[in-house]
């Protein structure tokens, strides 16, 4: 049985019917964290362009030490496990990533393989990954990114191949962001692990998606562009009032 909120957040990734992934709405602060925890939701990831854009800066410009400010904040605020958006790793060393990322009470982390919009050589993000792993010893649930279709490069191949070499250093699941949800049969079939499927709101059902091949299911910015857009449109009404 898993006894820690690390453990239980990793084997939530696993034995998982098709039809039930696991879905992580994306908070951008305490408060919206906060309420998707009485939403329900037991676990929650954190997106960067969304923590961002809430601190008023473009995706991928937030300086690191705000991110790990902002994901703490989130941290104390719910008795919930949060994963958090670390975007490529600041160019950290592995053990100050994971002391960083531990420090602000996550129980996992998204690493992404590409730099502003240039894939990294898979095997040297391999070796990374391997190193953040062991640098984690187990308390870090790790979830690869793979960029192969934001890049450009749409053949479901091409990530399978990034993919095993993350899940064979060590990673616990690997994230073909903005993968077409008809590519992945073809991701699923050819990864041996967990795999992250992205999705809109409104949009598929999560069971639907579970079938395709996702084990988890998270929304990127999605959620906040939504509650910004409300936001929006309240200001209109008091305006108008």
């Amino acid at each position: 049985m898993p006894n820690s909120p690390v453990d239980a957040f990793r084997a939530a990734h696993h034995d998982r019917a098709p039809e039930d992934p696991l879905v992580l709405p994306g908070p951008w602060d305490a408060g919206s964290a906060q309420a998707f925890r009485d939403a329900g939701f037991t676990a929650l990831a954190t997106p960067s362009a969304g923590v961002s854009a809430s601190l008023g800066y473009e995706d991928g410009e937030l300086p690191f030490e705000d991110m790990f400010a902002a994901v703490a904040r989130i941290t104390r605020a719910v008795d919930v496990p949060v994963s958090a958006d670390l975007e490529g790793g600041y160019g950290l060393k592995p053990e100050e990533l994971v002391e960083r990322a531990l420090a602000a009470g996550v129980v996992g982390c998204n690493l992404e393989d590409s730099h502003r919009g240039v894939l990294k050589d898979p095997r040297q993000h391999a070796d990374w990954l391997a190193e953040v792993v062991a640098a984690a010893d187990g308390a870090l649930v790790v979830n690869a990114r793979v960029d192969t279709f934001i890049t450009g490069d749409t053949d479901p191949a091409s990530a399978v191949e990034r993919a095993r070499l993350y899940v064979a250093a060590g990673a616990d699941c690997v994230y073909p962001i903005l993968a077409p949800h008809d590519a992945l049969p073809d991701l699923r079939a050819g990864i041996d692990g967990p795999i992250n499927a992205v999705s809109n709101v409104p949009g598929p059902a999560h069971a639907e998606l579970g079938k395709l091949g996702a084990t988890r299911i998270t929304f990127g910015p999605m959620l906040h562009r939504r509650a910004m857009a409300a936001v929006k449109e309240l200001g209109g009404e008091v305006l108008g009032g």
